[in-house]
């Protein structure tokens, strides 16, 4: 039994329940309708009372389901959240399984859920290789800038206190990675997060061009180190980080590449806490440790095609959701004693 529908109402401040709570920070990272394991994870972690929020920082596909957690967080407490992030997700398959992404028969037989024989993927894929985006698509459409407009209410984003957010994006110009947080964040700064460099225009904002924050900080980490009071952080990973075999087709070796990409910052920055971390272990610095932890889909995304990530097909999706449920469900199991107290992933195994 999933309990995805079960309705857990905001905790109250006064209970005792509340009184043992422990605060994280999340980290979310892209990955276009992968998103939905994070969404899964994220709907698990409402229900856990015993939890509470302080910063979110995100890039793509985790940006947009940042957004959506937020304004959910300050409509409805966490029953609004949960519902949000349900109807968002619900919508964006709706509007996909009208759109030129669309599975074909054969493809929702497959247990890979690629858009492998779908006839306008294939179309796109082609054109990706001779056409750019300002001549594939000139007037630049975005269908999730009207789903964002219409789902997300971006006033009360910015107002809203529940959590601090750090939307990532990539500034095409000097490749750095550039974070907008709290009264910054609007719709176009999240489609500058999503914006995939072959299938849309770069977005400007004040003057800078922008493309996915996958490319410089999937998610970028250091907002949370020092913008937020608490010193756990939860990764979902959805980027898979290593994979046994070498790519050989020029879609696998695309879609590798971009893996390597997306991983690169985040990889960099994790070794960077466990330095910190160890250098404040052995009384050489000064500071307060940063304790880690990730529930990971890198086994399950790696054995899916690679254009599954742009297939929004509801069975799929839901797939996606349960499982992210479940994985969230076993590490709170497991693990939720040792939040506030230490770290549950080694750095220097995962990432050295």
């Amino acid at each position: 039994m999933d309990g995805s529908d079960k309705e857990v109402g905001a905790a109250d401040p006064q209970t005792s329940s509340v009184a043992a709570q422990k605060t994280i920070n999340l980290a979310l990272q892209g990955g276009g309708m992968h998103g939905a394991f994070s969404w899964g994870v994220l709907d698990r972690l409402l229900q856990e009372e015993r939890l509470a929020f302080d910063g979110i920082t995100a890039s793509s596909a985790g940006a947009v389901n940042a957004v959506v957690l937020a304004d959910g967080l300050a409509a409805g407490g966490r029953d609004g959240a949960r519902r949000a992030l349900r109807s968002f997700w619900q919508e964006l398959s709706a509007r996909s399984s009208r759109s030129i992404f669309r599975p074909s028969l054969i493809d929702r037989m497959n247990k890979k859920h690629g858009l492998d024989h779908s006839p306008g993927f294939l179309l796109m894929e082609a054109l990706t290789y001779f056409a750019s985006p300002y001549q594939v698509n000139p007037f630049n459409f975005n269908p999730l800038r009207n789903l964002l407009e219409e789902f997300v209410d971006f006033d009360r984003v910015r107002r809203q206190r529940n959590v601090k957010l750090f939307i990532c994006a990539t500034d095409v110009r000097t490749a750095k990675v550039k974070v907008f947080s709290g009264e910054q964040i609007s719709a176009v700064h999240v489609l500058a997060s999503t914006c995939l460099p072959l299938l849309m225009h770069a977005v400007e904002i004040d003057g800078e061009y922008y493309w996915d924050g996958g490319y410089a900080g999937n998610p970028a980490i250091f907002p949370l180190v020092y913008e937020c009071e608490a010193r756990d952080i939860l990764l979902i990973q959805i980027t898979p980080a290593e994979r046994a075999e070498i790519p050989t087709t020029s879609m696998a070796i695309m879609n590798r590449i971009q893996e390597i990409s997306f991983n690169t910052a985040l990889i960099r920055e994790m070794r960077a806490v466990s330095f910190i971390n160890r250098r404040i272990d052995e009384g050489k610095m000064q500071g307060k440790l940063m304790r880690v932890h990730v529930v990971e889909a890198e086994d399950l995304i790696s054995k899916l095609s690679a254009s599954s990530r742009l297939n929004g097909d509801w069975s799929f999706l839901t797939f996606l959701h349960e499982s992210g449920r479940e994985r969230a469900d076993d590490w709170l199991k497991a693990n939720f004693d040792r939040i506030g107290v230490e770290s549950t992933v080694d750095l220097e195994e995962k990432y050295f």
